[in-house]
Parts: structure tokens; C-alpha cells; sequence
């Protein structure tokens, strides 16, 4: 998605990203609120995990937004975008 098809900030749209499902049961995910770029990163039990989805009425990223998050990630981690390594 550009730029220009960038939709409008909207601070009550929430998203996840699961990024690793421990041994433990802990779920390691990124939390997101307004736009998918802007998440902290997070951990919770998964039964907590799911409470907290259903309660924040969270989406999940769909592949094109994980593909900018992550091109976005590079930027900030290596100085330019789209690098990964």
C-alpha cells in the first residue's frame, strides 16, 4: 500500500500480529491502534490473549499490511527501507 492509499488515522481500529507462540503457552504478538505501523510489542497467556483480542475488537494484519510493516521495520532497524535481514 503507498502513501497515497494510506488510510486515515483512526485511533479505535486495532490490530495483532502474532509473532511467536512460546512452549509455555505465552503468545508474543504486536499490538497495534490507529495504523498498523505504529504496535508495541506484547505477551500474554493465551487464554488472556484471546480476552484481550475480543475485548480490544482487534483485526489481524492482513498479508499486504504485515508485507509494509516489516518494510517500514527494516527502515527504522537498518537506516533504509526494504532491507531484512
Amino acid at each position: 500500500m503507498t502513501t497515497a492509499e494510506k488510510e486515515p488515522f483512526d485511533p479505535k481500529r486495532c490490530w495483532v500480529r502474532v509473532t511467536r507462540v512460546r512452549s509455555n503457552g505465552l503468545v508474543e504478538f504486536d499490538f497495534s491502534m490507529g495504523e498498523p505501523e505504529l504496535y508495541i510489542e506484547l505477551m500474554l497467556p493465551l487464554d488472556a490473549f484471546e480476552k484481550f483480542c475480543q475485548h480490544n475488537k482487534v483485526e489481524r494484519l492482513t498479508p499486504e499490511q504485515e508485507a509494509a510493516v516489516d518494510y517500514d521495520r527494516a527502515k527504522w532497524r537498518y537506516g533504509r527501507p526494504g532491507v531484512i535481514e
